[in-house]
């Protein structure tokens, strides 16, 4: 779920840089500039409240001058960050495994509206959820709370979300970062597994032809933030229902397990990748990467900010076999309409 290079999910060693090459492994192009980042803490809300990004790197990119810091793009990024279980991937649908395990989420506090602190980290806009809402349900072996969300994007209409539905990307890619809850989980042996303690809902973001008005308040809010440090708050209430596609539509979604996609690129991430997509119009995708800066000098427009795809290795993709959803008809119950057709005809 969660990430940064842009935006991090997660506390990570300082000075690290995001990228401008592709890693040796992406399974697709990757991205073309990079910025240093500092790592900042996971958790964003009024119990350990996030402290601003100290810029101190000088950002850079493939045209930066020679006097600039080099960057370390993700093909060198150590550590963690190259074991077999890395974020993102490319979903091949056709692959995932139906899994009867993964039913409809229960989402509390998902309806409030309220007037959400958006901040820039340098690296994306982040909204802080202050523990304001949660998720259980959904295969999920805990319950989980929601302590803020970010988004991934790109001037590329088809090269901004970090995952892939069968080797095709979208416009951008909103994360909804949760720490899962202790005391809430089913027993002690799932309490202590370390592979889920963050679970991430992505939406895949593409360009439709309507503005979309649950957004829009975000949307403006991004004149007040261009630059890293800078903090505003909407100007309008919304609930994070405004955000997402109608609720009977999450019931359809894909699951794996893997990693934050900065580093320290920690394997402890379950992920959940919807199918249904957010809509936004062009010009509210393109808002992100005109009203934005990496650097306080507003001279590099915060884009491209998405880790290439990783390996999928041995892993397994599931997917949820929500109620309604159309399966292939066996043989015998396809030609038994075609059966009776013809005799029907012979008899007349």
């Amino acid at each position: 779920m969660p990430q940064p290079p842009m935006f991090r999910e997660s506390a990570s060693s300082k000075g690290s840089f995001f990228a401008s090459k592709p890693s040796d492994n992406a399974v697709s192009q990757g991205v073309f500039s990079c910025v240093p980042f500092q790592g900042m803490p996971l958790t964003a809300s009024k119990h350990s409240p996030l402290p601003l990004l100290e810029l101190e790197e000088v950002p850079c990119a493939p045209d930066s001058q020679p006097t600039l810091p080099p960057c370390s793009g993700p093909s060198q990024w150590g550590g963690d960050c190259q074991k077999n279980s890395q974020s993102p991937i490319n979903i091949v649908t056709t692959k995932a495994q139906v899994d009867p395990d993964l039913g409809p989420f229960s989402f509390s506090g998902y309806d409030k509206k309220q007037k959400w602190k958006v901040q820039n980290s340098g690296h994306s806009v982040m909204v802080l959820l202050e523990d304001e809402a949660s998720i259980a349900g959904g295969g999920l072996a805990a319950q989980y709370r929601a302590v803020q969300l970010h988004l991934h994007w790109s001037e590329e209409l088809n090269g901004g979300s970090e995952h892939a539905l069968d080797g095709g990307r979208f416009a951008m890619e909103m994360h909804i970062v949760h720490e899962k809850e202790k005391g809430t989980s089913r027993n002690e042996k799932e309490a202590q597994d370390s592979k889920d303690e963050i679970a991430v809902l992505a939406f895949l973001v593409e360009a439709g032809s309507e503005e979309n008005d649950g957004f829009q308040p975000l949307v403006e809010a991004l004149s007040y933030v261009p630059r890293p440090e800078m903090n505003t708050e909407m100007k309008e209430s919304i609930s994070l229902f405004d955000l997402l596609p109608k609720k009977e539509k999450l019931r359809h979604y894909y699951r794996y397990l893997g990693s934050l996609t900065t580093p320290d690129c920690q394997e402890k991430v379950v992920w959940t990748v919807f199918q249904e997509r957010i809509q936004l119009h062009k010009d509210q995708i393109l808002t992100f990467s005109q009203k934005l800066y990496y650097d306080k000098e507003q001279k590099l427009r915060m884009t491209e900010n998405v880790r290439p795809l990783q390996q999928q290795g041995q892993r397994l993709v599931f997917k949820s076999q929500a109620p309604g959803q159309l399966l292939p008809l066996p043989l015998p119950a396809l030609l038994v309409p075609t059966f009776t057709c013809l005799t029907a005809g012979f008899l007349q």
